[in-house]
């Protein structure tokens, strides 16, 4: 009998409208898979690429990134700090040889828990189709 395993996903979550909205879908009772773990950041342009290779080193499968929608950042302009630099990600993933299907960065305000809920739904199935990621695996995090 072979034990399926579920992706790790880590989800960076901006305190202000992600963070919230993730609140609210709990609260509403809505389900978004366990396998997905939560990190608050003040904000989304709080997020260094090297957090997200470092999570792939790891053993994350995915890493998805949440903050407020442009123009709405409490910090005035961090996600659109964040957006830069997640578009520069894209291209040295690529480098790396990670799929860039791995990385996702996703606008959820605080009043958008079913959101919250439906895109951490769609993210973890695209990234159990597309399995487990071993390129930047360290051996040594392994228990």
């Amino acid at each position: 009998m072979q034990i399926e395993k579920k992706p790790l996903i880590v989800a960076f979550c901006c305190n202000w409208c992600s963070y919230a909205g993730a609140d609210l879908a709990g609260t509403n009772r809505l389900n978004y898979p366990a396998n997905v773990k939560i990190i608050r950041v003040p904000c989304s342009c709080r997020v260094n690429p090297l957090f997200i290779l470092k999570a792939f080193q790891r053993g994350a499968d995915g890493v998805i990134i949440c903050g407020c929608h442009p123009g709405d950042c409490h910090y005035t302009t961090g996600n659109y700090y964040a957006r830069r630099r997640i578009t520069l990600l894209f291209s040295m993933l690529s480098y790396l040889g990670i799929e860039k299907n791995r990385v996702r960065l996703e606008w959820v305000s605080a009043a958008e828990g079913a959101k919250f809920a439906a895109t951490m739904q769609s993210f973890a199935e695209e990234i159990a189709e597309l399995g487990e990621c071993k390129r930047l695996e360290d051996l040594r995090c392994k228990k």
